[in-house]
């Protein structure tokens, strides 16, 4: 909204209107505002929950420090859903494709997250949100996130290639973002709207959803695309959920990720950095780096209340949105294809859990009596189990995100 406003100043020439014409000041403007409103706003939010007595419900795994958490402030997934979406609404292009996305997302994880708390603490029901329907709303927002990016005329990439290279029937050659004789002589720039994405540490990475079934004219491809685009949102948004189990991991973790993000996004959707490092060029896509910006000013700022000894949890309302958020933005990046190693942390908490479930059940099978691979699971619980301290196995699992994340953007090169 301020964008709006001060573009129709600078008109004007009113002083510093201009400045919203930057990417990077309205990025610094989201991420700033985010911290604001996580930080300032943090406190009186956990003093309205606890005077709610809405608390956390814990069940006695045998785990040192776990009862002592007993009824700290949850729900506080709803101060990181306002530190994402006030700045964005403030800051960035409302028009913009990309961003309806984006808030589309958050809003409807949010509030799947949001009924399955509810039913936690004001229906005293330990199981929440029956797992189905759980389920049923993460396939609603990969139905509607696939639609929108496969099906809008306004979602599309400019990518460099031969010359001599013989256009699809969805391609056309962008004549614009040529910029000397040379260029035109030996390349070219098309634009395309297939689903084409970013394949890591291949050369010539480029991978189009459409060839798996042999559907060049983008009649059919959508049958396939939605349901991996379903299949990432689940897998991700879960992952993150399961991450959530310590004070501050799931937090700290996603904030580590968003900044990777923000850096794919910003080379994608600037055309000078996306032609030196030879990456897809997505138009429109800049908007992004406003969104992901309030993302990571908003995980950072409620580490400020979530890091050990955690104020406040986030519950379902924050760590469902935070992996779906990171999934979508993924998809919308074309990186969804890196998200095993981005997203590593995520990725580990999850196998975790459904090796030990399968080894118990085949060794129970087998021998008559269940086997465990781990201690507990998910991973987190098992370096518990080990006797840990909280902090330390948080800080290590931040250090190992800090190294994937930092290997998926070398990935930008490394191919």
């Amino acid at each position: 909204m301020l964008y709006y406003l001060f573009s129709y100043l600078d008109k004007f020439d009113f002083p510093g209107a201009g400045l919203f014409n930057y990417i990077s000041f309205r990025a610094a403007m989201a991420l700033i505002f985010s911290l604001i409103i996580s930080i300032i706003f943090g406190k009186r939010i956990i003093g309205l929950l606890q005077k709610q007595q809405i608390g956390e419900s814990i069940r006695d795994l045998g785990l040192e420090g776990q009862m002592a958490k007993q009824g700290t402030p949850t729900m506080g997934g709803l101060l990181i859903l306002a530190a994402i979406l006030i700045p964005t609404l403030l800051l960035a292009k409302l028009h913009n494709i990309y961003v309806i996305t984006m808030i589309v997302a958050t809003v409807w994880l949010g509030l799947i997250g949001f009924l399955d708390d509810y039913i936690k603490v004001f229906r005293k029901n330990k199981k929440g949100l029956a797992g189905k329907f759980k389920i049923v709303g993460q396939i609603g927002v990969g139905i509607i996130v696939g639609s929108i990016l496969y099906f809008s005329e306004d979602v599309q990439v400019h990518k460099r290639v031969p010359a001599n290279q013989v256009l699809t029937e969805n391609e056309e050659v962008v004549d614009h973002l040529h910029k000397n004789a040379a260029d035109i002589a030996n390349t070219k720039w098309i634009r395309t709207r297939d689903m084409t994405t970013t394949i890591p540490f291949i050369k010539g990475n480029e991978f189009n959803y459409n060839w798996l079934i042999g559907d060049t004219n983008k009649s059919y491809g959508w049958l396939l695309f939605i349901p991996i685009v379903i299949f990432i949102v689940i897998a991700v948004s879960n992952g993150a959920n399961m991450t959530d189990g310590l004070d501050g991991l799931a937090t700290g973790t996603s904030a580590i990720i968003g900044i990777a993000l923000a850096v794919f996004a910003y080379i994608s959707s600037n055309v000078n950095f996306a032609d030196y490092l030879n990456v897809m060029y997505i138009p429109y896509a800049e908007e992004l780096v406003i969104f992901i910006a309030a993302f990571v000013g908003a995980c950072v700022g409620f580490l400020w209340y979530n890091s050990y000894p955690a104020q406040v949890f986030m519950g379902d309302t924050g760590s469902l949105a935070l992996g779906g958020i990171i999934a979508v933005f993924a998809i919308s990046v074309r990186k969804e294809l890196l998200i095993p190693v981005l997203c590593g942390i995520f990725l580990v908490e999850n196998l975790s859990v459904i090796l030990q479930v399968a080894y118990f059940k085949v060794t129970k099978r087998k021998f008559g009596e269940g086997r465990r691979i781990f201690l507990m699971a998910p991973l987190h619980h098992h370096f518990q189990k080990k006797n840990i301290p909280e902090p330390k196995i948080v800080a290590r699992f931040w250090i190992v995100a800090v190294l994937l994340a930092v290997v998926s953007i070398v990935t930008l090169k490394l191919r």
